[in-house]
């Protein structure tokens, strides 16, 4: 029987249904949009995007015009979601948006000026979304061109402002007083559209409390399994279960060095198991130092990741070539290996490359 040789990718859409309904259920009213952006974080957009439209989802949001096009065709005619691009309408998209049925989230008055422009040029009206910024101080319009905006309807003409939205900087953190800030600072800019429908919490702003859910919330890392305040939660699951094969085991003499370089040097005899994953498949060469991976009923920590390789003390448990070790999942928890590696567990999942099997639980 032929061993594996290499890395396989599980993603439980049967774990995303269920992270969809937690946070659907701490919205407490509001309507959770998922966010599918970066091809769902890494774990593909088509197959989520369908998952969520079954468990109810019915408004997504994309970055790129191309993304939009892409989960369109995706969810098909018999799927008709309301999809939002955060990119908002650059010049010269107004067609390929109208043509995949797109709402663009508007972000500058360039741009609301390309939108009303294509819409008065088409004869079609577009349904948009607007974006404020509250303090994030990287998309939106500012408090006095929105002001500006609301008082102007004709540079509205043929736009119909369904969404206003803007994105809390620092909602990982609770306490901070930034989220009351830009809470303040979105309820007058909010009030100037007010027939449209409000968003400003993403995963972690869910979990603010009912003052900051407004109409619609936008859950993105928590849905894949990153917890909201960059730390496990204890009621969302894993949905990306990364695991890679032992290739060699080996022990290493008091002395020795292992991998490029002279630094890691062995200070006792040394078992050590060579897995085949690296950053090559996304893994983050940092997580290194405090990185672990899950084998035989134990978390056992890395001494080096190179580009197809890991490194990973064993100490005496049972191993043989073949055996699979889980680098990422119910084990070895994203936000651990986020944190070792210096980093969100939003990049560690969509720096997974496709190097690796991808295996589906629970499509549709």
């Amino acid at each position: 029987m032929a061993l594996p040789s290499s890395a396989r990718l599980t993603i439980d859409l049967n774990a995303l249904a269920h992270n969809y309904a937690v946070l659907r259920a701490e919205a407490d009213g509001a309507e959770a949009a998922p966010v599918l952006k970066g091809d769902g974080y890494g774990l593909g957009a088509a197959e989520v995007g369908r998952r969520l439209w079954a468990e109810g989802a019915r408004r997504f949001f994309v970055a790129r015009l191309s993304e939009g096009e892409a989960l369109r065709a995706a969810l098909g005619p018999g799927r008709p979601a309301t999809i939002h691009v955060l990119d908002g309408m650059p010049a010269g998209t107004g067609a390929r948006m109208a043509s995949s049925g797109l709402s663009a989230v508007l972000t500058t008055l360039p741009q609301v000026e390309v939108a009303a422009s294509f819409a008065a040029q088409s004869g079609q009206d577009l349904t948009v979304g607007i974006h404020v910024d509250t303090g994030m101080n990287r998309q939106g319009l500012t408090a006095a061109d929105a002001q500006a905006l609301a008082q102007s309807p004709d540079r509205l003409r043929g736009l119909e402002v369904e969404l206003v939205m803007s994105h809390l900087g620092s909602a990982t953190e609770p306490g901070a007083a930034r989220n009351r800030a830009q809470l303040e600072a979105f309820r007058p800019l909010r009030a100037l559209f007010p027939r449209a429908r409000a968003s400003l919490a993403a995963s972690a702003g869910v979990f603010l409390g009912p003052d900051y859910r407004f109409d619609i919330v936008r859950p993105g890392v928590s849905l894949y399994g990153g917890g909201p305040f960059e730390r496990p939660h204890p009621d969302l699951k894993p949905v990306a279960i990364f695991e890679a094969p032992i290739l060699d085991i080996r022990t290493i003499a008091p002395g020795e060095t292992v991998g490029y370089g002279g630094g890691l040097v062995m200070q006792r005899p040394t078992r050590v198991a060579m897995v085949a994953a690296g950053y090559a498949d996304g893994l983050i060469r940092a997580g290194k130092s405090g990185g672990a991976g899950w084998f035989a009923g134990a978390l056992r920590r890395f001494l080096i990741i190179n580009m197809d390789l890991i490194a990973m003390e064993i100490g005496d448990a049972p191993a043989a070539p073949g055996q699979m070790v889980e680098l990422m999942g119910p084990n070895a928890l994203i936000d651990d290996l986020a944190e070792a590696s210096g980093t969100v567990a939003h990049e560690c999942l969509v720096r997974l490359s496709e190097r690796a099997e991808r295996v589906y639980l629970g499509g549709v």
